[in-house]
């Protein structure tokens, strides 16, 4: 058995291993960029410690399993989130794919405390205003039932979107290009601000690296 040097796509971590010249694709916890408790107080590092280091840890390690053997073995973590039917394994791909996005949106210092170009322009243009963005985006996530997330997205045409999708979904098993995501699984914020979700996601703002949204346009 040879274990490769670890690389990285499009933020997403994996293993390559060789098996009697088989490669297969493990992919891997992805790592935070910032401390665990450099995004207190809107996220704790109770729930940072929780969220990145028990609940994704627990998704990676079941993908791991579940594509093992079979045809999504070597594909992308986007891929696999296209083409898996209903079940284990997109349940547990869409939410790596999730919280990669998730995670690696934020920043303690953001250079920019509001989107900037293009991403501006658009959010302008569908949504009025960035304030009025903020509202539509916020009611989304206070509006899904149960556990999910809101989105916002990119259409084919270059329409700005904001879609909620429960458990484990994406917005590319519907053609969209995500770009940014908060996440209302109740393991997201109970920790710190018990059942005030519209609390939360109004917060999370203030930690949103909007250089990382505009980049996945």
């Amino acid at each position: 058995m040879q274990f490769n040097e670890q690389t990285s796509t499009k933020n997403v971590y994996i293993i390559i291993i060789n098996i009697k010249n088989k490669t297969i694709m493990a992919f891997e916890l992805i790592k935070l960029p910032y401390a665990s408790d450099a995004l207190q107080p809107v996220i704790s590092q109770k729930t940072i410690e929780f969220h990145h280091g028990k609940h994704l840890l627990a998704y990676v390690n079941n993908l791991n399993s579940l594509i093992q053997g079979t045809e999504l073995e070597k594909k992308t973590l986007e891929e696999i989130v296209v083409a898996a039917p209903e079940g284990a394994i997109f349940n547990n791909a869409g939410q790596v794919l999730n919280h990669n996005m998730y995670f690696l949106q934020f920043s303690p210092n953001p250079n920019n405390k509001e989107p900037r170009g293009k991403l501006a322009e658009a959010i302008n243009r569908d949504f009025g205003s960035l304030e009025n963005f903020k509202k539509e985006f916020v009611a989304a996530g206070v509006g899904q039932f149960g556990s999910g997330w809101a989105w916002l997205s990119v259409d084919k045409n270059g329409k700005l979107v904001i879609t909620k999708e429960p458990n484990a979904g994406n917005p590319l098993r519907s053609q969209l290009k995500p770009l940014l995501c908060f996440d209302v699984w109740e393991h997201a914020y109970y920790l710190d601000y018990q059942n005030r979700r519209a609390d939360h996601l109004n917060d999370l703002w203030s930690i949103v690296d909007w250089d990382v949204v505009e980049s996945r346009m």
